[in-house]
């Protein structure tokens, strides 16, 4: 008689700043089980982002008690563990590899001044190939060293947040190419740390995780944890991605020619390459990505589905109602400019605020929100010009995330960059899941088969007398930062 053979399942996990959410997914790619946990932040002074590590411990536990509760046999079958994680923060151990103080996180701008003096030293933008921000790992140690000198001191190991939950999980210290690009240590190029740059900021090589590609085995899960959870001693734990290369692994943006576009709370425009293609002029990030000699670069707006939410918020109505009210072929009225938080690419300004340019009695609700609509679509045509500045093409992208629900919005972007958006397939396509994407790849399965894009439910075509229209008003608003900029510092 045969044994009986039992499809094989992997788990993704993606901390993220307010929750880590773990996704299972069977062989065929169809997620059957989730859970969630909450994550809180600390903000004990303004500009301050901190959170406890233990938390982070405490959020995985929660959910994969969840899963292991309700689906014990698909969790005994969980072959590989893939993570994903909020990138740049700085935790901090001693040698015991307790954490010294909370984590600082990827939002906390309290470095800027540090941020500012490691950017002004040629090499860092040379091996980093980016900008130094403050959100940066390295300025954060900067900081540390001058505020906190005895934690400075004792601190034997720094990791990233993800990289503190894989130490939990496996007892090893190892980072992945991708995350560790935000740190400003690494020789992007190269895919390795830089003592160079490790040492400008007082540390050494013995005080960073080790390196694996995200596809690869970085350890293996920790026998009392297998046990807790019903799964396999021999459960492997991939090296995994920071949550946007994570995200990109997810809808399968992994070769040169693939990218995809977010309209989250932030915007994204993320491009896969073949080779290192720096910008930092631009403020362009210019990243490892999760799987072999593969980069990719960012153009990342501060403020765009946030930006519908705050005018959702000032006018009292339901974002949805009004995007459902916008119409996508008008190109007239108000020119809107979204930097409600500053702006990252191609600015770097974090002082620089929005504007509604051009108001008149007849700006309606509808006027103002196809105006905001247009001015991130416009944020995103900055975004692709840097990138083709180093010579990226983005020839279709794949749009994501809370705002690619609205039509409109995706209209008015496709005939802004004259760029069709691809809407995948209803599904799970985020940190988690790319995450669990890796998971399967460092257990032995195709990249190829395994990375592939999701179905496409329906692509957006640019209109080209649209388009015409959409960049003669870009060029409107872009005549308008620079007049914004000087008003605001007379």
């Amino acid at each position: 008689m045969m044994a009986e053979v039992r499809p094989s399942h992997f788990l993704g996990l993606d901390l993220g700043t307010s929750s880590l959410k773990a996704v299972l997914v069977g062989e065929d790619q169809r997620v059957v089980g989730h859970a969630e946990a909450p994550l809180a932040v600390s903000r004990p002074h303004p500009g301050w982002s901190e959170q406890e590590p233990a938390a982070w411990i405490a959020a995985a536990e929660t959910a994969l008690d969840d899963l292991a509760r309700l689906m014990p046999a698909e969790m005994a079958q969980v072959r590989a563990v893939g993570l994903s994680g909020q990138m740049h923060g700085a935790t901090l151990l001693d040698a015991s590899d307790r954490p010294l103080r909370p984590a600082i996180l990827w939002d906390d701008v309290r470095s800027h001044e540090e941020a500012l003096a490691l950017d002004a030293i040629p090499v860092f933008r040379s091996l980093t190939g980016t900008i130094v921000f403050p959100g940066f790992t390295a300025p954060k140690l900067v900081w540390v060293a001058r505020n906190e000198p005895a934690v400075f001191e004792n601190t034997a190991r720094v990791l990233l947040p993800k990289d503190y939950l894989r130490l939990w999980l496996t007892g090893e210290h190892v980072s992945d190419m991708s995350d560790a690009s935000g740190t400003a240590w690494l020789d992007v190029a190269m895919r390795d740390w830089s003592e160079e740059l490790l040492a400008a900021t007082g540390l050494s090589r013995s005080h960073m995780p080790r390196l694996v590609e995200g596809s690869e085995v970085s350890g293996t899960l920790r026998p009392q944890l297998a046990a807790r959870w019903g799964m396999s001693e021999r459960t492997v734990v991939a090296g995994g991605g920071g949550d946007n290369a994570a995200s990109a692994c997810g809808v399968g943006v992994v070769t040169a020619g693939q990218a995809f576009l977010s309209l989250g709370t932030s915007g994204v425009l993320f491009a896969a390459n073949d080779r290192f293609r720096p910008n930092p002029q631009s403020a362009v990030h210019a990243f490892c990505h999760a799987l072999p000699q593969t980069w990719h670069q960012m153009g990342v707006i501060l403020s765009a589905g946030g930006a519908m939410q705050w005018l959702s918020r000032t006018l009292e109505e339901d974002a949805g109602a009004l995007a459902a009210a916008v119409d996508a072929s008008r190109t007239e009225g108000p020119i809107f400019l979204p930097y409600l938080a500053g702006e990252r690419t191609p600015h770097n300004d974090a002082k620089i605020r929005g504007s509604f340019v051009g108001l008149d009695y007849g700006a309606d609700r509808a006027a103002l929100t196809a105006a905001l609509m247009e001015g991130v679509a416009f944020a995103f045509a900055d975004s692709l010009d840097a990138l083709a500045h180093t010579g990226t093409r983005v020839e279709s992208a794949v749009a994501v995330g809370g705002g690619s629900r609205s039509d409109a919005w995706l209209q008015i972007i496709a005939d802004t960059l004259g760029v069709p958006l691809d809407v995948p397939v209803a599904g799970e396509f985020g940190g988690a899941f790319g995450a669990a994407r890796l998971a399967m790849v460092a257990a032995g399965a195709d990249p190829a088969a395994v990375l592939a894009p999701p179905p496409i439910h329906r692509s957006i075509e640019p209109v080209p007398a649209r388009h015409e229209a959409r960049q003669a008003r870009l060029r409107r608003y872009r005549a308008l930062y620079p007049a914004i900029r000087e008003a605001m510092a007379a």
